[in-house]
């Protein structure tokens, strides 16, 4: 989406030029690189605030990570899964700073633990979605492949009937034969 800007020029207000500004953007904000990539994932924005304590911090996002319904956690044992919230408050448990996680829409409060600060703790709500940082090394093929499943590795290649190249069990016979017709098409085409 984006909003239309008119530029005014003299005192009179005429509109002199009309440019066009992304809805997440300021005028006169200046356009960011899109050429160079530092992280990936999506960050989430935070506003850190002070609760109804100094031992109780809260954030609001902006986007929900419950939906309608409220979550509570104790301990990090007690966020299973990998919904939204609990994933937050694991993470927010791993950090030792938090002794308590409730967790409603777009608002996450936690309760500090003895003698914790709250430093920090914004940042682990912003990279929730943040799976790749600068200085991360991909891991190589090889490393993928040790990790992954007996159930899950490829399927060895049948060889075809005719003496072609092997075809992959994975894909349906019916395929097969529609790319060999439609290899067949392209190679009269060509001479």
């Amino acid at each position: 989406m984006r909003y239309v800007v008119e530029a005014l020029a003299s005192p009179q207000g005429v509109a002199t030029a009309i440019d066009t500004v992304p809805a997440n953007r300021l005028v006169g904000e200046a356009d960011p690189r899109l050429t160079s990539v530092t992280y990936m994932g999506q960050p989430v924005a935070v506003q850190q605030k002070t609760g109804g304590t100094p031992a109780i911090v809260r954030f609001e996002t902006n986007r929900s990570l419950t939906g309608s319904g409220h979550e509570r956690f104790s301990s990090a044992a007690e966020a299973k899964g990998p919904r939204p919230a609990a994933v937050l408050s694991r993470l927010l448990f791993e950090s030792g700073q938090v002794s308590w996680v409730h967790v409603y829409s777009n608002i996450v409060t936690a309760g500090l633990a003895a003698g914790a600060s709250q430093s920090g703790l914004d940042t682990i709500v912003r990279d929730m979605y943040q799976y790749w940082k600068p200085g991360m090394t991909p891991p190589s093929l090889e490393e993928l492949l040790a990790n992954m499943p007996a159930e899950a590795a490829p399927a060895a290649a049948a060889p075809s009937a005719d003496g072609g190249p092997a075809l992959d069990p994975r894909v349906p016979a019916h395929l097969w034969e529609r790319s060999r017709l439609g290899r067949e098409r392209w190679m009269a085409k060509q001479g």
